[in-house]
């Protein structure tokens, strides 16, 4: 498995827990806004973790799979445009090195190498920024998100369900934001992001969220 293989199962691993925390914790919050009954809330959490978790497993495996054919199709593209017009793919290389500033006889010669041995995959990797067989498994993907959504959700079920009922919406909320800025920080590092905003941006959200869904419970409440 390469390097970016790893990476996007960790991709989909991180934002499998995000959504389960951000989820089941809006979930429980919005009821809990509406009932102090621990059972009531227990069973909302516990329907809002297996249906995100099969949700996000499905939602990985169709998403990947897409990218896969899409993928898939690029290649028979460039291997068909090869095939009937070598020339016009071995343009384009020398074409990408001279907008770089590369001179028009060492342009040449750098095209000349690189196809030499294999022309697919240099044109796929240069028309289309990714490397031939590197494909991002959708089952990998699909049981990362299957196994990390339910991690995430725990941690709101048991702040809210375990807590007093005079500090359960305030422990949840503090639970809740510590892992968000976890999961941020992970996010943001994956992605070679700043950190800082990616931490600021799912906190924020995350409590935005909890807020909205507590508001609405209110509304409902008895």
């Amino acid at each position: 498995m390469t390097l970016a293989q790893k990476i996007n199962i960790l991709r989909a691993s991180v934002m499998g827990a995000n959504d389960g925390i951000l989820s089941v914790a809006a979930i429980v919050i919005g009821v809990a806004g509406a009932t102090t009954n621990n059972f009531a809330i227990f069973i909302a959490g516990i329907a809002g973790m297996i249906a995100g978790t099969v949700s996000m497993a499905m939602g990985e495996y169709v998403s990947v799979n897409a990218q896969k054919d899409a993928q898939e199709a690029a290649i028979a593209n460039e291997q068909n445009a090869l095939e009937k017009d070598y020339q016009q793919e071995f343009d384009y290389i020398i074409k990408q090195f001279s907008e770089q500033g590369i001179s028009a006889n060492l342009a040449n010669k750098a095209a000349s190498e690189m196809l030499a041995d294999n022309p697919l995959k240099v044109l796929v990797r240069e028309r289309y920024g990714f490397e031939l067989g590197e494909y991002t498994s959708p089952y990998a993907a699909a049981v990362s998100s299957m196994i990390s959504f339910p991690l995430g959700s725990i941690l709101p079920l048991l702040a809210i369900t375990l807590v007093p009922e005079n500090f359960k919406i305030r422990a949840t909320i503090i639970a809740v934001t510590i892992a968000l800025i976890i999961t941020g920080y992970s996010a943001a590092k994956l992605g070679d992001a700043s950190i800082k905003k990616g931490i600021l941006r799912n906190v924020i959200s995350g409590l935005l969220t909890m807020i909205v869904t507590y508001f609405i419970g209110t509304l409902f409440a008895r």
